[in-house]
C-alpha cells in the first residue's frame, strides 16, 4: 500500500476478496490503509470464478496480482500457488513503474 502510494496518483490500486464489505472497510482503517480500493466478491464468486482465482472447496479466492497499463493491457500478473503465499513485490513495483 505505501509503496504504491509512492507512485502517484497514475496507480490504482484495488483488492478482491471474499470479506463482506463492512470487514474490508474495518480492516482498511484499522490498519491505515487509504489508497486501497476494496471489492467483495462474497455474494457471489463471479470475480473468482471468472479469473481463476476462486478455491471453491473453501470459498475462498487465491492471491493473484495483475498490472494494467494505460492501454488496457496486462503487462503483469502472479498468481500464488498456496493460500499464504505473497507476490513478489518488488517485482509487482517494478511492473507497475514499467507500466507507467
Amino acid at each position: 500500500n505505501e509503496a504504491g502510494a509512492r507512485l502517484g496518483d497514475d496507480v490504482c490500486m484495488l483488492t478482491v476478496s471474499m470479506d463482506l464489505p463492512f470487514t474490508q472497510k474495518g480492516w482498511c482503517a484499522a490498519a491505515g490503509v487509504e489508497r486501497l480500493q476494496t471489492f467483495s466478491d462474497a455474494f457471489d464468486a463471479n470475480f473468482g470464478a471468472a479469473y481463476g482465482v476462486l478455491i471453491k472447496d473453501v470459498r475462498l479466492l487465491r492471491r493473484a496480482v495483475w498490472v494494467v497499463d494505460r492501454k488496457d493491457k496486462v503487462t503483469y500478473s502472479a498468481y500464488m500457488p498456496a493460500l499464504g503465499d505473497e507476490p513478489d513485490y518488488a517485482a509487482v513495483l517494478a511492473a507497475a513503474k514499467a507500466a507507467l
